[in-house]
């Protein structure tokens, strides 16, 4: 028999390795012979016990009452040989640092990568996390959903955090998180693992969607445990790590700040962009041209809505036509980028309280931006409206804090949906330096009435009616400024 956390005996009696000696013989001790037959007998014993009984930790022998018992203290933790991790794995040097180092924790490691749109070479990754110890690893393409199923709705909202940032990253922590915790079910692995560092939103969106989906799930943020962040202090401990561990060493320079891609945007940060006053480096921008140098003659668009959501672009100049989401969001990037729009170069409030900036390249959502708001106002009811826009500020808000899954974001979300059921139509744009101009609109559900606004048509509209308006919207304003008068004359 076994038993877990064995006293010591009424005689005072501490068993321990060295003192066992088969199943209670005590043999004489001071010849090393002897220390190592009692040894090998040891390790026999306890490969034995494992064998048979599966439990895992240090065993040993009390020599009063011949019990086999594991001491509580010397078990095994959570963080040794306790299952599967999911890491959400980049390929670059803090995620495969952190994937050797789980493994030195005991953790068998699930590599995940998503493919969100991003320039990655995916196999080179696969390669090298295989290569680096991952037990198993998984490529999986997001994108399509990452469109339909999170930037379409953000579009719908017309979402803007704090009036300039449309969310690019906020949008793909969600989508990445959410299959990271399909995959952990499917894999029967009890932790998920990020490389989000300790100061910033992702760690945040990141979890909140693990704990939404998988409320048992456990997450490893190794940025967050001072074991980690302690040992690796800088770019130059993981890089001497990396030597130590056979992890390969990007061979290129590293530019000074940080960047983060998907289908959407991409972000800069970090490094020189710290301080707030120094402009954005020549070469810093990859997804867009530079507006000063860009073409001389604009791109005309027409992009059509159904129910808010984009489904056909058509480039009126050549005649190039795009329907699918992924499809024409993608050719959107391309005309966006060409013409050097979507620059944005801001400071935030994160969400976890400290300012941050970041300069950000949001393209195709841009354009889409401005083309939705367009045929929005010409469609929507202007009351409904009002109450649209602040749903959307709350839509904003919660995505950017990570709140994507929770019960509020879904109503709001139902309630933008339902606000989107007439909103259609199409919309001419030129896109030219930088710039979105919109052109032109039409609808088959228009509220706009050309007799009725008519300077030369009268129609329905009686002149008259409007001094009764003015005089019950005046009445307030009398009111408000008699009182204001009393106050001043005391």
């Amino acid at each position: 028999m076994y038993s877990q956390g064995h006293a010591e005996g009424a005689g005072g009696c501490r068993a321990s390795p060295n003192a066992a000696s088969g199943f209670g013989t005590q043999e004489p001790s001071g010849q090393e012979e002897q220390r190592l037959q009692r040894q090998r007998r040891w390790r026999l014993l306890e490969a034995s016990v494992k064998l048979r009984s599966g439990v895992e930790g240090k065993w040993s022998v009390c020599l009063c009452c011949r019990e086999l018992y594991l001491y509580p203290w010397l078990q095994r933790d959570n963080m040794s040989g306790k299952g599967s991790v999911v890491l959400a794995y980049s390929g670059g040097l803090d995620t495969s640092c952190i994937l050797v180092w789980l493994k030195e924790q005991g953790y068998d490691v699930i590599a995940y990568l998503a493919n969100i749109g991003q320039k990655e070479d995916f196999e080179e990754a696969r390669k090298k996390a295989l290569k680096l110890g991952a037990k198993k690893v998984f490529i999986e393409d997001v994108s399509r959903e990452f469109v339909e199923e999170f930037i379409w709705p953000a579009i719908q909202s017309s979402a803007l955090y704090e009036d300039r940032y449309l969310l690019g990253t906020s949008l793909a922590r969600p989508c990445i998180a959410r299959k990271q915790v399909e995959i952990a079910q499917r894999e029967g692995a009890k932790y998920v693992s990020h490389g989000a560092t300790g100061k910033g939103n992702d760690q945040i969106r990141f979890e909140l969607t693990c704990y939404s989906l998988a409320p048992q799930i456990k997450v490893i943020a190794p940025w967050r445990m001072p074991e980690f962040y302690n040992r690796f202090q800088g770019r130059n401990d993981l890089m001497e790590y990396a030597k130590q561990h056979g992890i390969p060493i990007p061979v290129t320079p590293k530019n000074p700040w940080s960047m983060d891609e998907n289908l959407m945007h991409i972000s800069y940060e970090a490094g020189i962009l710290e301080n707030p006053k120094n402009q954005a480096p020549p070469g810093l921008y990859t997804k867009t041209q530079d507006p000063a140098k860009a073409p001389d003659s604009p791109d005309v668009l027409e992009i059509e809505f159904k129910q808010g959501v984009p489904v056909k672009v058509t480039n009126v100049k050549d005649g190039t036509t795009h329907r699918t989401s992924l499809e024409l969001f993608m050719y959107l990037n391309e005309v966006a980028g060409r013409h050097g729009v979507g620059r944005i170069d801001i400071v935030e409030n994160r969400f976890i309280g400290m300012k941050s900036r970041g300069i950000y390249e949001t393209p195709a959502g841009t354009i889409l931006y401005h083309a939705h708001l367009d045929i929005e106002a010409f469609t929507m009811d202007r009351e409904v409206r009002k109450i649209k826009q602040g749903l959307g500020l709350k839509f904003a808000e919660l995505v950017y804090t990570g709140f994507w899954h929770s019960p509020e974001c879904e109503f709001v979300r139902h309630c933008i949906a339902k606000s989107q059921e007439r909103v259609e139509g199409k919309v001419q744009v030129s896109v030219f330096k930088g710039q979105v101009y919109i052109l032109g609109r039409e609808s088959p559900l228009s509220l706009y009435n050309e007799e009725l606004v008519s300077m030369n048509v009268q129609g329905d509209y009686e002149p008259l009616d409007a001094t009764g308006f003015i005089n019950i919207n005046s009445l307030r304003l009398k009111e408000y400024h008699r009182l204001q008068s009393k106050v001043t004359t005391k």
